[in-house]
């Protein structure tokens, strides 16, 4: 390894005949020959697969050229030892670099040459170089050209030949890899690639020659055999082929009809040929979708390893991840015949109910299957499908005893229930059915069964909540007054999270009413229960103030708070009948804890903070915070907010935070400030400067010390920071001098930190400073003469530290709109006073100064470049950013430091895009999104 560092720098410049040198040696002797093929495998990976970000673009092209134009020398090596040698080791070793080779080398070597004769007839059978041999026929199968089709026709009917002898196609591949040993099953897997590969590549191709129909359908059959191993990996595998073969066939003709081909007889005149040749081995791969469906996320009862049914309290994103992938198959899957994927679905659950394949993990992946192909039907089909499966699911419930399979049985029904709001907004008396259901499931004691029936209950509230509110055919009221007429018996048998859950639900509904006075009549009636425990604590609060020193009271109006949190959450703005009912009353409580929790704090020293009832009492300043800041931030009358419900807040609030002991400071005061600033702009510009006097300075303090203590006080800071620079700008410029560099130092501050959310933050806040700076004249000119140096200086320091590298397209950004501030003569007042010479010139040498002091290896016509092009490319961002990797990557060179993560962001920005190119393709496919990840507005 240490010599393929060193070859990356000396060759092919000071030493150009290191090919020819180690093909020389190699035939030698075949010790050294099986040595050499390391070294040249190690070599390929370094320039191919891991050169980006490690050495400059310039040279890293350099490299590939110097390995392509001297690979026929390596090629004859490989060529030689293949042909001749009987040295096993060495043959695998050879193998083994050839395969690294494959996906860079001139493509004439693969098709021109006998590799792949060679590769098939040569090694292919021979068990210990099987393996390796069919990662390379995989690697060949990968390349995409047109000019070599009878090569790969020709790869594609040997490798079947040979595979056949050594796998016959009656084979139970199933079983063969459960009883295999390591190397029998890495083949298998590595077939499962070969195929999917060459499928995905080449199917096509294959399909198009009739002769050759019968060896494609043996593929798939082979296809099918591996997917019905039982282990995951390989199943991914098959399944990226299915997932990809489906989505092709509905994408072809999206719109042709879905009557079931298979059920209507042999004439298939509607159907599309391609749709015609797949379509037995696509029923196949229905079954195998149903049968083996990954469980979802909104699946919380489980079968865990010992048989037990309980909660799932870990989500595993695996699982998850998998899920979504069948889903998406199965769902293209149905769209090409959805006759066959509900005769499939009925007959297996007909199989339920009467027994014959009655079990929990049978029903749990036909459930989950059902449920996610919810919108891949017609209406009326699915209708029809969904009664039935209601029903049988209802009938099952009834039928079996104990309250582990009623646990299993009650977890699909809300799962499949959850998944088709289509159908209940369109059926009133099976969302009644299914809702009065849930109420029922809420009793149930089984762990994870009330959870799931809050959860299924929220999405159908958020889905069907207009119906809810309406008076619906046959019904003397709208069910909302049930509801609320029976809420005790609903969540008497809850857990306070679970009520707060339900009380969020119960809001969507009523945040759906659009008749004020009535919605107003409900609002009263909603919080009627929670009001009544809040005015009984308040009265005797009002006699006697040690009532909120006792711990069952604080913990009480902590939930009587969260539940009016999560209500205002889906009520939004109306909520402000209930706010107002309690605002004066529950700043009167914050004021009275806040005392409390300083009286113990002077008593018993800052550990006091960790003991319950102290926690409590904070809980109970933090929700009530989360009520203010949530109203406001669904509110739509910033006047109105403005002159009623900030001004009592402040006094609250803020000598309270400046006061405490920096533990005892909610970070919640920051944010909800933030929010408040984001909310009223304009209208709350006169209060910044009594916010910021009360918890500036004093939060600056806890957080500039080090980059780990208070994480939440910082994260709030700096979007406080934020809101105000954003839409408060000219309180800035009315703040003293002195605290004017305080903000400025905190945002250098925050754009250093550590934690990736407050750097980004820091770099956002500076970059909109500087332009809002800019459009203020008389304040600009003093601002540029006592801080752009500085500012400069300071983001160089991170441009150059490595962990700062993710933030580089916003480094590049802020200095390259200050070099075009100094580049057009924008800053006229002279930035050296001592020296008043041009600008431009000043900064120029007062950066190359800068960076020579910093890396005194650099050349001076390195730096003078470098600084060149910070002047000349400073229009053109991708290239300024280019223009500073390419320093960055001569910096660290030299250091002899990994320079892989320069391309962090580009990384993330690529993965980015290819999750909303992907969103925007599952949107257009009816079914393929969850119902509850697809926008409001498009669900009717």
């Amino acid at each position: 390894m240490i010599l393929v560092q060193i070859l990356k720098q000396e060759w092919p410049k000071h030493w150009p005949t290191f090919i020819s040198d180690i093909v020389g040696a190699s035939r030698t002797s075949e010790s050294l020959c099986q040595n050499n093929m390391v070294i040249l495998k190690l070599l390929s990976e370094e320039v191919f697969d891991f050169s980006s970000g490690q050495i400059t673009q310039v040279k890293a092209k350099h490299l590939k050229d110097s390995m392509c134009n001297e690979f026929s020398q390596i090629f004859q090596l490989c060529q030689f030892v293949m042909e001749n040698s009987q040295n096993a080791p060495l043959v695998h070793a050879t193998l083994e670099t050839l395969l690294r080779f494959l996906n860079w080398i001139p493509l004439g070597y693969i098709f021109e040459t006998k590799l792949i004769s060679t590769l098939i007839y040569k090694f292919l059978n021979v068990p210990m170089f099987r393996n390796v041999s069919l990662k390379c026929l995989t690697e060949i199968a990968g390349v995409s050209v047109s000019q070599y089709e009878e090569q790969f026709v020709t790869l594609f009917t040997l490798t079947m030949m040979q595979l056949k002898q050594m796998l016959p196609l009656n084979t139970n591949i199933r079983l063969a890899y459960s009883n295999g040993k390591d190397d029998e099953q890495n083949f298998i897997q590595n077939l499962s690639l070969f195929l999917c590969t060459f499928l995905k590549e080449h199917g096509l191709l294959i399909e198009k020659r009739l002769n050759l129909r019968e060896t494609l359908m043996e593929a798939l059959h082979y296809m099918l055999l591996v997917s019905e191993v039982e282990e995951t990996e390989i199943f991914k595998i098959c399944l990226e082929y299915w997932n990809h073969l489906a989505a092709e066939l509905y994408r072809e003709s999206p719109f042709s009809t879905s009557a079931s081909p298979l059920l209507s007889g042999s004439q298939h005149f509607d159907v599309p040929p391609r749709r015609q040749l797949y379509l037995p081995v696509l029923s196949k791969v229905r079954l195998l979708m149903v049968s083996r469906m990954a469980k979802p996320e909104e699946v919380l009862v489980v079968e865990n390893d010992q048989g037990e049914v309980v909660r799932e309290f870990m989500k595993d994103t695996d699982s998850i991840n998998l899920y979504k992938n069948m889903r998406e198959t199965l769902v293209y899957l149905t769209h090409l015949d959805y006759a066959d994927t509900e005769r499939i679905m009925t007959e297996k659950l007909h199989n339920q109910v009467n027994g014959t394949e009655w079990s929990w993990k049978n029903l749990n992946t036909l459930c989950w299957a059902i449920g996610s192909i919810s919108g891949a039907m017609h209406e009326e089909d699915e209708k029809r499908f969904l009664v039935t499966v209601i029903k049988d699911l209802l009938g099952l419930c009834e039928q079996k005893r104990g309250k582990d399979n009623k646990a299993i049985i009650a977890s699909n029904i809300m799962y499949i229930v959850g998944q088709y709001p289509r159908f209940l907004r369109a059926h009133w008396k099976f969302l009644k059915t299914v809702v009065n259901k849930l109420f029922e499931f809420m009793h149930e004691t089984h762990d994870g069964v009330q959870d799931m029936a809050c959860d299924t209950f929220i999405k159908i509230a958020q889905k069907c909540r207009r119906h809810f509110v309406q008076v619906q055919v046959g019904e003397v009221m709208p069910f909302i007054d049930e509801i609320l007429n029976n809420i005790n018996t609903i969540i008497c048998d809850l857990q306070p999270q679970q009520v707060h859950t339900f009380y969020e639900a119960v809001g969507y509904m009523i945040g759906a009413q659009t008749d004020q006075t009535v919605q107003e009549h409900l609002i009263e009636k909603y919080m009627l229960l929670p009001n009544q425990v809040w005015d009984s604590i308040i009265q005797q609060a009002t006699k006697n103030v040690d009532i909120l020193k006792d711990p069952e009271t604080v913990k009480q109006l902590g939930s009587i708070l969260k539940t009016n949190v999560r209500a205002c959450k889906a009520v939004g703005h109306p909520f402000v009948i209930q706010l107002g009912r309690i605002y004066l009353d529950m700043l009167n409580v914050y004021k009275c804890l806040s005392e409390n929790i300083s009286a113990a704090i002077q008593a018993n020293g800052e550990m006091v903070t960790k003991q319950p009832l102290i926690r409590s009492m904070r809980t109970v300043k933090r929700e009530t915070l989360k009520l203010i800041s949530g109203w406001v931030s669904r509110s739509n009358d910033p006047q109105m907010v403005a002159e009623n419900f900030v001004p009592p807040l402040l006094d609250a609030v803020l000598i309270d935070y400046q006061r405490n002991v920096p533990a005892a400071r909610e970070p919640e005061v920051l944010s909800t400030m933030a929010i408040i600033v984001n909310k009223l702009g304009g209208h709350i510009t006169a209060e910044i400067p009594q916010i910021f006097d009360a918890v500036f300075e004093c939060t600056l303090n806890m957080i500039n010390k080090d980059f780990e203590e208070y994480p939440e006080h910082r994260t709030n800071f700096f979007l406080l920071l934020q809101a105000v620079n954003s839409h408060c700008f000219p309180a800035f410029l009315a703040i003293p001098p002195a605290q004017f560099k305080l903000v400025l130092d905190s945002i250098i501050w925050a754009f250093k930190h550590t934690m990736r959310n407050v750097a980004d933050t820091g770099l956002q806040i500076l970059y909109t400073l500087l332009q809002n700076v800019a459009q203020e004249e008389t304040a600009a000119q003093s601002f540029y003469q006592t801080y752009f140096c500085d500012i400069l200086q300071h983001i160089f320091s991170v441009v150059t530290d490595t962990s700062h590298t993710a933030g580089l397209t916003m480094h590049a950004s802020i200095l390259a709109y200050m070099f075009n501030l100094v580049e057009e003569g924008k800053i006229s007042t002279p930035l050296n006073p001592g020296n008043p010479v041009n600008n431009q010139m000043f900064i120029q040498e007062y950066v190359a100064n800068l960076l020579k002091s910093a890396f005194p290896h650099l050349q001076d016509a390195q730096v003078k470049l470098f600084v060149t092009g910070l002047f000349s490319l400073n229009q053109d961002i991708p290239a300024f950013k280019e223009h500073l990797r390419d320093f960055l990557v001569q910096i660290k060179e030299f250091a002899g430091e990994d320079t892989s993560d320069l391309f962090l962001e580009e990384r993330e920005t690529a993965l980015r895009q290819a999750q909303e190119e992907k969103h925007k393709l599952q949107m257009s496919v009816p079914g393929i999104l969850n119902p509850h990840e697809i926008p409001e507005e498009m669900c009717d």
